[in-house]
């Protein structure tokens, strides 16, 4: 399936790159989420219309994905859990928690943005946690998981 690109993909390409992708990927995630359009000769001239445009709307996305990281450079995350007597938590802190977390603190962050490298978070301590805000930008971000009393 051929399709133009409407977005910057990770592992994918850019905005106006002609990508042969397979159908499951095009039909399930690039175009239901307008990330791509079908490559027919309509949309390639429907997409070079739009072409500034569009790279207007991506520049300012990454714009406003860099004043995210800057402001989010120290930030260090603090969250308390139900633990056992050996660091070991009741439950796990997962993607959602952490997004909750962040934007009690005042950092909007989205579930689908937070990336656990080692799945779930499991134990007390100091973990890294890395937040996806924009395919070319990864925040590294501090998480201390302390026991509630």
């Amino acid at each position: 399936m051929d399709v133009i690109l409407l977005q910057k993909v990770a592992n994918l390409g850019n905005i106006g790159d002609r990508v042969k992708v397979r159908s499951g990927f095009g039909r399930n995630f690039l175009l239901p989420q307008g990330k791509a359009t079908l490559a027919t000769v309509t949309n390639v001239a429907r997409f070079e219309a739009r072409r500034a445009e569009l790279e207007k709307l991506a520049h300012e996305q990454l714009a406003s994905a860099e004043e995210r990281a800057a402001a989010m450079k120290d930030f260090k995350l603090l969250i308390s859990a139900k633990a056992g007597t050996e660091g070991k938590l009741f439950g796990s802190i997962g993607t959602a928690d952490i997004a909750e977390a962040c934007t009690r603190q005042g950092f909007k962050v989205e579930r689908s943005e937070v990336r656990l490298p080692n799945g779930p978070l499991r134990m007390i301590g100091e973990h890294t946690v890395n937040l996806h805000l924009h395919a070319d930008i990864d925040v590294p971000v501090n998480v201390s998981i302390v026991a509630e009393e």
